[in-house]
């Protein structure tokens, strides 16, 4: 599991007073740079290899400004040149939201999907979600 911890900012907070529903993928996102740093570890656009393919946000509980958000991002599946994420955000000890994201191993050079490294596949293992 990764762990990345938010810090809600005012300008997230909308009218009715809790972080907005945009934000939230936002925030998923940013659970996946450690993610981002196995696939391309220079951080490099020229040279980046997950790219999203589906994503499904279930909003369970407000969020709110004043108090961090922690973002837990871990491995459901890994694929032949994919790997599903679940992922869940909580506030003072709640559920918050939960979802998921697909990502492909592509190389944007060559314009196609290639096999996750076995090497890479060993460290994805090692975040599987409890009981997958």
């Amino acid at each position: 599991m990764y762990h990345t911890i938010i810090e809600p900012r005012v300008s997230e907070t909308d009218g009715v007073g809790h972080i907005n529903n945009t934000t939230v993928p936002v925030w998923l996102e940013a659970g996946r740079n450690q993610l981002f740093k196995l696939f391309t570890p220079d951080f490099s656009f020229e040279n980046w290899r997950m790219i999203i393919v589906n994503m499904n946000v279930d909003y369970i509980g407000q969020i709110y400004f004043g108090e961090k958000a922690d973002v837990y991002t871990w491995v459901k599946k890994i694929g032949n040149s994919s790997l599903i994420l679940y992922e869940e955000i909580h506030q003072a000890g709640r559920l918050c939201v939960k979802g998921t994201a697909a990502y492909v191993n592509y190389n944007t050079k060559l314009q196609h999907s290639e096999p996750i490294p076995d090497e890479l596949r060993k460290v994805l293992e090692s975040h599987y979600y409890p009981n997958e």
